[in-house]
């Protein structure tokens, strides 16, 4: 395996982590570096604050996973000695050639031990997972009691109208959605965390009160949907006695959680999959106070567009690995897909990354969709269901961009046309449509946009938000 720059950085717990682990080895903080003759361990020492240095070592047997060792006390995985031992490698640097240390080769024989254990039990069937019926059926009973107090609640708002959401507290929507969070149903829980978030800004800024009290009926209508949608699937699982992992968003709507094997088991994995990023953004959920580290990815067999998502609270910021953009095409031995329709979660355990062949990066505007008109029916579908976000990340066919009456606009090769304009609900951060102009060369025909497809309530439009051109020689971000 061809060692890179982008590979070290998917391997970072953070892009800081990569940072520091980047200024060791240009400091020229590591010393006494080795390496087994064959190539599959690299070892050395790193001065650190003290006056022992850190001990650390890279086991290179599973090229896409590697084994990162150190003596160091961080709790980061990979740390940044481990990370700077590897652009010690990136670099050239000589590494002389030695006998593996006894304490490596005997956790390299313990590892090698317990592969061939899980392997062996691999080729054993496995027997199919008792589910504890009793205790199933009490957790639907016991979510079912959540969506009645929830309903009940969701009735007497839009009863009384937005109005009244005024005169109320938000620590009465906050007190709803723990009650919720405690009947197993995270989708209602977040839905009276966000009415609550509405209430008090609508309180603490009049002149926001119009705006809030628009999201919070929002939110609102899509509860009330969801608390019937989810009524009736939890009945039916529950008149049924069928307790497993469904192929509906509903599942997760109503508080399941997908692991990776309940995914495989619906038929929701590809293996070999090539994936490239078509851009990287990360928002701050202030209702679930998460930060959201979000993917658009290119499968470039099929041309579908996909997201990943990273969610990390803020109260287990550093202890769950962040994400960062890829500018490398990855390819995926094993790719798992959450139900769900449009743009759907994506996910997988691991995956090798490489420059993409000309050819490669060349063929992806041919990957837009067909034509805007398309697109828009696609666009129009996802936002009739009430379960789905209101916009479809799409990319789009470039025939030619200009301005017209003061305004971006995008015309596909069929002459179909669309405006270009920042989505409000993405905030000043993403705002892109003016970097349009500043494309190396402009956008040409032959080209795509990729970007998230939206209906604009202002003046009742439906429009784009441009988030990557892509030609076919780069894929140039307009994010960041």
């Amino acid at each position: 395996m061809e060692l890179t720059e982008q590979f070290i950085l998917l391997q970072a717990p953070n892009p800081a982590a990569a940072d520091n682990g980047r200024k060791l080895s240009k400091s020229g903080k590591f010393s006494s570096l080795r390496r087994s003759e064959d190539g599959t361990l690299f070892w050395g020492e790193c001065a650190g604050s003290g006056k022992t240095p850190y001990r650390v070592s890279i086991d290179w047997t599973e090229p896409q996973a590697p084994v990162c060792r150190c003596s160091c006390p961080s709790r980061q995985f990979p740390c940044k000695h481990a990370l700077g031992l590897m652009f010690e490698q990136l670099s050239g640097k000589p590494f002389e050639v030695a006998d593996i240390p006894q304490d490596i080769a005997d956790k390299r024989a313990k590892q090698a031990a317990r592969a061939a254990k899980k392997e062996a039990g691999a080729q054993v069937p496995k027997k199919p997972r008792k589910t504890n019926t009793a205790a199933a059926a009490k957790r639907l009973n016991r979510q079912l009691e959540g969506l009645d107090m929830a309903e009940r609640m969701v009735e007497e708002l839009l009863n009384g109208g937005v109005g009244s959401l005024g005169g109320s507290s938000a620590k009465t929507y906050e007190e709803l959605a723990k009650e919720l969070g405690n009947h197993y149903l995270t989708g209602p829980q977040t839905a009276f965390s966000r009415i609550a978030l509405a209430v008090r800004t609508a309180q603490r800024t009049p002149e926001q009160q119009e705006s809030s009290y628009a999201e919070a009926l929002r939110v609102l209508i899509a509860l009330r949907s969801t608390i019937k949608k989810g009524r009736a699937f939890l009945q039916q699982k529950l008149e049924a006695g069928q307790f497993s992992a469904e192929d509906t968003i509903l599942f997760e709507a109503m508080g399941g959680v997908w692991k990776l094997e309940d995914l495989a088991a619906i038929g929701a994995c590809r293996e070999h999959v090539r994936l490239v990023q078509l851009s990287f953004d990360v928002s701050y959920d202030e209702a679930r106070r998460e930060y959201v580290e979000r993917g658009f990815w290119l499968d470039l067999d099929t041309g579908h567009v996909d997201q990943t998502w990273n969610l990390r609270p803020v109260k287990a910021l550093k202890y769950i690995k962040g994400e960062d953009s890829c500018f490398s095409l990855l390819e995926i031995p094993a790719l798992y897909t959450y139900p769900g329709e449009g743009c759907r979660r994506i996910r997988w355990e691991n995956g090798m990354p490489r420059p993409l062949t000309r050819e490669e990066q060349s063929g992806l505007p041919a990957l837009a969709q067909p034509d805007l008109a398309t697109a828009v029916k696609l666009a129009k579908n996802q936002m009739k269901n009430t379960l789905l976000p209101k916009f479809l990340p799409v990319l789009l066919p470039v025939g030619q961009v200009g301005e017209l009456d003061g305004a971006f606009v995008l015309e596909d090769p069929a002459g179909g046309r669309i405006l270009l304009r920042d989505r409000p609900e993405d905030g000043a951060d993403h705002a892109s449509t003016a970097r349009v102009a500043s494309v190396p060369g402009g956008l040409r025909k032959g080209d795509a946009l990729f970007g998230l497809m939206f209906y604009d309530k202002a003046d009742r439009s439906l429009c784009l938000h441009p988030y990557s051109a892509v030609t076919r020689s780069h894929i140039i971000r307009l994010q960041y």
